[in-house]
């Protein structure tokens, strides 16, 4: 968005009395070093190809121009994206022209895509805004919780925005509750786990929400951060290998060997090698979409369910029926084997869940019973 490229500077300051002597054959190298790594990243580009003098209109930061296209997208917007920039000017105007930094600016795009999305002009906001409810993140930024700007932000947008609610006066951490970091890092460490350290807890405290993703996405696949990015990004193609470094003289070496087709349960067997022995992992597909049928499981007693898996080969009662305890309900059939399952209890059949014939999972319900 109108960076200019540092190496050109350092070049075009060559010989000026205010250089600031760097080898640009090193800075040079680098670039080439990046050039060849952000062939990795290219699903996570901006998409924005060519420089541009429009951020002496719109005043939207580098680092969040490239994250408004993607949130643009996400709220199916992606089509208005110039609106949103003229948005952009619109919300930060409003806002009494602040400093657009980290979060700040982010609040001001969430103002953009809001007046975006519901198709509001700054003429609506001014004389409808009572009645419209905002962003979270804007009541937040008018409401004091970033501090405040020189000159107080413009009052009657506030009044319209926090309706009832007052703003604070001084600086948003006076209100908020003291940490005991002390009682937090054991407590955060009690739920999450030893190895977590204090900046972590910062993390949680700043980002709950993130941590706790982050979390569950590491306990389930451990530390990635070992996995070379194209193997992480795009995966081994067959017989392919890797060595991933673990610590300092600490690597294993991986081969891809194959993997089986998906299936009916959404499974694939993969097979490799983890250092010249051959293993075998099941993986769950993440797009797959079962067409087995999936059946209610018993949850209370009055449900009978199937005590294995198999093929539903009988009902022998119908619905309103008096049977006695150990009475005869339903067969199953699994492997050559018949089962009869019977009445745990005198009652009524209130409802025959299944049909005959249909295959089971083991706590299928197949017949309930009435009280």
């Amino acid at each position: 968005t109108s960076q200019p490229n540092f190496n050109s500077i350092v070049a075009m300051m060559k010989g000026h009395p205010r250089e600031l002597p760097i080898n640009l054959g090193k800075l040079n190298d680098l670039s080439d070093y990046w050039e060849d790594v952000r062939e990795y990243y290219y699903p996570f580009e901006c998409e924005l190809k060519a420089g541009t003098a429009e951020v002496f209109d719109h005043e939207i930061p580098g680092g969040q121009y490239s994250n408004l296209r993607p949130q643009a997208r996400s709220l199916g917007l992606e089509d208005k994206f110039h609106e949103i920039k003229k948005n952009y000017v619109v919300a930060n105007r409003l806002f009494g022209d602040i400093v657009k930094v980290t979060p700040s600016s982010k609040v001001v795009g969430d103002m953009a895509l809001f007046m975006t999305a519901n198709g509001y002009t700054e003429k609506d906001i001014l004389e409808k805004g009572e009645t419209i409810s905002f962003p979270d993140s804007v009541i937040g930024l008018l409401k004091g919780d970033l501090g405040q700007t020189p000159g107080g932000f413009p009052a009657h947008l506030q009044q319209i925005v926090l309706k009832n609610e007052k703003p604070y006066t001084d600086r948003p951490n006076a209100h908020m509750k003291p940490i005991d970091f002390t009682v937090a890092i054991e407590n955060f460490r009690a739920k999450y786990g030893r190895e977590y350290t204090f900046n972590d807890l910062l993390s949680s405290l700043f980002y709950p929400k993130v941590f706790d993703e982050y979390h569950q996405f590491r306990s389930q696949f451990s530390e990635v951060s070992y996995i070379p990015s194209p193997v992480f990004f795009f995966g081994l193609k067959s017989n392919e290998e890797v060595l991933v470094e673990l610590a300092p003289g600490k690597s294993i070496l991986v081969k891809f060997i194959y993997m089986s087709k998906t299936d009916e349960n959404g499974i694939n067997h993969v097979f490799f090698q983890l250092n010249g022995q051959t293993r075998s992992i099941e993986v769950k597909a993440k797009n797959f979409t079962s067409t087995k049928a999936s059946h209610k499981k018993v949850s209370t007693e009055n449900e009978i369910g199937a005590p294995l898996q198999g093929k539903l080969s009988g009902i022998l009662v119908k619905a309103g029926d008096t049977v006695a305890k150990n009475t005869p309900l339903f067969t199953i059939e699994a492997m050559k084997m018949e089962s009869t399952i019977v009445s745990p209890k005198a009652a009524t059949i209130k409802t025959i869940v299944l049909n005959p014939g249909t295959m089971v999972a083991q706590d299928d319900v197949v017949i309930e019973l009435g009280d």
